[in-house]
């Protein structure tokens, strides 16, 4: 039963992705899934359920991606440049219609993900400034827990504040400010001159 449910999700995931979640019914998920809804109920208790499970599952799907980037071995520069690259690819799937949904009629659940997101992201945001700090490539009197907050203050709302479109946010130009202004704010002069040197590469 654990395996059908893992082959349902992802399939689900890319139905709410596309249409939204409050105009997809039960009756419209079972069909596209070939089963009767009497079945998807077997798996689900109800669509809130489904609506969890489906969005648990891609959050942490996510994760794992910031994980691997973790067991990568890189200095904290080059991983949090990957962070970066990964959090763009994350802005170029999001559907606002989406959040705009579970915000509207699950706001339980929306607190739950946000709160879930927010720790995670935390945490890793301390981990690679503590790492950059040990390496010597961030400024040895920062303050890991502030800015790690005002880290993730700022990936939370820059979406919500609608200053810059999702198109802007995944283009070259304004990634690149975005990582360098932010480097630019935790850098040594160590971290500085590793910075210079990889330019080009921290400009794709």
């Amino acid at each position: 039963m654990e395996n059908k449910v893992q082959q349902i999700i992802p399939r689900v995931f890319k139905l709410y992705q596309r249409y939204g979640i409050k105009s997809v019914t039960m009756d419209d998920v079972a069909q596209h899934l070939g089963i009767s809804k009497k079945t998807l109920y077997e798996f689900f208790r109800d669509k809130e359920d489904l609506v969890k499970q489906v969005f648990l599952w891609d959050f942490n799907v996510k994760f794992d991606f910031f994980l691997q980037i973790e067991e990568k071995n890189l200095n904290a520069i080059e991983e949090l440049f990957e962070v970066y690259q990964l959090i763009k690819e994350i802005f170029r799937e999001y559907n606002p219609s989406v959040e705009y949904d579970i915000r509207k009629y699950y706001p339980s659940l929306f607190s739950q993900f946000k709160e879930i997101k927010r720790k995670r992201f935390y945490e890793l945001s301390v981990k690679n400034l503590n790492k950059g700090i040990h390496e010597g490539l961030y400024r040895s009197n920062l303050n890991s827990s502030v800015l790690a907050r005002l880290h993730v203050f700022r990936v939370e709302n820059i979406l919500e504040s609608e200053l810059f479109s999702v198109e802007e946010l995944t283009s070259i130009p304004v990634f690149h400010e975005i990582f360098v202004y932010h480097l630019r704010g935790i850098l040594s002069e160590e971290g500085k001159k590793i910075l210079e040197i990889n330019h080009e590469k921290f400009s794709r």
